[in-house]
């Protein structure tokens, strides 16, 4: 037997959108960076990109479990001598960019490569309920029914 090997021609990426409202972080975070990766297709190569492109919307509604709201900081630094800063989730989820929370979230859990690079380009992260994608007419995926630990009411 031969190992199967995708060619850029036999990749056929599909679009697909998710609703964030109520969903637990991690759990939607683990099961956009399989698609994102290709690895739930049977076709999946590993040095290739064939994974689909992913919308998310209400990103600012998305549910962390525990008392991560509160314990979970994101650092950064600025880059001058001294200058970490942090900031909590909570922070974050009630600030301008409560999408970078879902983009850390996928971003950690792909590969550091080029290849992760490229892979997370297909991911777009919307606030609210409305996204600029409506011409490629996405599959809406619907992580709450996959198992009931997805979602928190």
């Amino acid at each position: 037997m031969k190992t199967y090997s995708a060619k850029p021609a036999d990749i056929e990426k599909k679009w697909f959108i998710i609703d964030a409202e109520g969903i637990v972080l991690g759990r939607m975070a683990a099961i956009i960076a399989t698609r994102l990766r290709g690895k739930h297709k049977p076709m999946f190569t590993p040095h290739m990109d064939c994974g689909d492109h992913i919308i998310v919307i209400n990103a600012e509604k998305v549910k962390l479990t525990g008392k991560k709201l509160d314990d979970k900081i994101y650092y950064r630094h600025t880059g001058h001598p001294g200058g970490i800063k942090q900031r909590t989730a909570r922070q974050i989820l009630e600030g301008d960019y409560a999408e970078r929370v879902v983009m850390k979230a996928v971003e950690r859990m792909l590969p550091v490569s080029k290849l992760g690079n490229a892979q997370l380009k297909n991911l777009r992260v919307f606030t609210g309920g409305t996204h600029t994608h409506e011409a490629q007419s996405p599959e809406v995926l619907d992580i709450a029914a996959m198992n009931p630990k997805n979602a928190r009411r």
